[in-house]
């Protein structure tokens, strides 16, 4: 008697425990979110719509290798995650199927949405300079590009080039500049690390404020955590920090930003509950819910925003179409490696 192998009994139980749910009234979500920042807007849309849920949450890049092992036996229906880049991925995978939502189209901006209708932009996060305020003028900062001036000499912290928010800021400067001077501008970089690349965006943040580093890249949100914490030693290291927008120049291309999104999900089974679901997320309320809880910029233009973000000021940013940051995602790495950046 042939023996079936371990993983597809292991696929076909969790199929059954989904099939409990397999009506009309349900959509099935693989979310890369933590469960905090995505679950309180779902309770919200299954009262709003009568929709049943069923959420798995998990690491990024094992949600999309689930995926892709169960293939046509997941029972997803949508699949959420962070960084154009790695939607790009889950695009390239052949887990993703296009659809034509007119509603998704009309509220998010071409920019943050795949220009093949795979995946679409959920909110946005802007990766800018955060600097301290005790020991930079605002005045001597002004472009991505000028942070590998030799002025900045032992200054920068920032993370390693495994970092996707890393990868896909390099992705965005290689389709503006191209790859000589995107290299140049990387190796030079690297040379005004303040330390070797370790930690999250917080630590970078934590470090900058402490004085062992003056300026950091980091994405706003994780500064946002900090000014809004209830541990009172956060809100001091908050203190020492401001947020300054690079490319703000007359032709310049902007500050880099990126999305948090979805896309559905090739195999889905309820797909017309999947699309409702993506409708209601980039609805106002869901959008201000985003900008109040977890300091993200929404995606939908005029939508309220946080007094935290407020207090950031506004900003111009990129409207490169996020799709490039995925195309030229295998490129990045490879110029980072080139340039030392580990």
């Amino acid at each position: 008697m042939r023996k079936i192998p371990l993983l597809i009994i292991l696929i076909g139980f969790v199929n059954s425990l989904f099939s409990v749910y397999a009506s009309n009234s349900v959509v099935n979500i693989y979310s890369a979110r933590k469960e905090a920042l995505i679950l309180p807007l779902l309770e919200r849309f299954k009262k709003e719509t009568g929709i049943k849920f069923r959420l798995v949450t998990g690491k990024a890049d094992g949600l999309l290798k689930r995926l892709e092992i169960e293939g046509n036996l997941s029972p997803a229906d949508l699949f959420i995650t962070v960084d154009a880049g790695r939607l790009q991925r889950a695009k390239k995978a052949g887990v993703l199927q296009a659809i034509d939502n007119p509603t998704l189209k009309r509220r998010i901006p071409k920019s943050l949405r795949d220009r093949d209708n795979y995946w679409f932009g959920l909110s946005q996060r802007a990766r800018t300079i955060i600097y301290n305020k005790n020991l930079v003028n605002a005045e001597d900062l002004s472009t991505y590009e000028n942070l590998a001036s030799s002025v900045w000499k032992g200054q920068l912290c920032i993370r390693s080039s495994d970092s996707i928010y890393n990868q896909s800021l390099v992705a965005s400067m290689i389709e503006v500049n191209g790859v000589k001077k995107t290299e140049s501008w990387a190796r030079n970089l690297v040379s005004n690390f303040a330390r070797p690349p370790t930690g999250g965006d917080t630590d970078l943040l934590k470090a900058t404020s402490a004085g062992q580093c003056s300026i950091a890249l980091a994405n706003t949100y994780y500064l946002g955590r900090l000014i809004n914490s209830k541990n009172n030693e956060e809100k001091i290291v908050a203190q020492n920090l401001a947020v300054f927008w690079p490319n703000q120049g007359d032709g310049d291309r902007g500050v880099h930003v990126n999305v948090s999104g979805a896309g559905m999900t090739k195999y889905a089974r309820n797909q017309k509950e999947a699309q409702v679901l993506l409708e209601f997320l980039v609805k106002d309320e869901s959008q201000k819910w985003y900008a109040e809880v977890n300091n993200e910029y929404p995606v939908v233009e005029g939508a309220v925003i946080s007094n935290t973000l407020k207090s950031f000021g506004n900003f111009k940013a990129d409207s490169i179409n996020l799709t490039i940051l995925g195309v030229n995602n295998s490129a990045a790495v490879k110029l980072m490696d080139r340039a030392g950046w580990r």
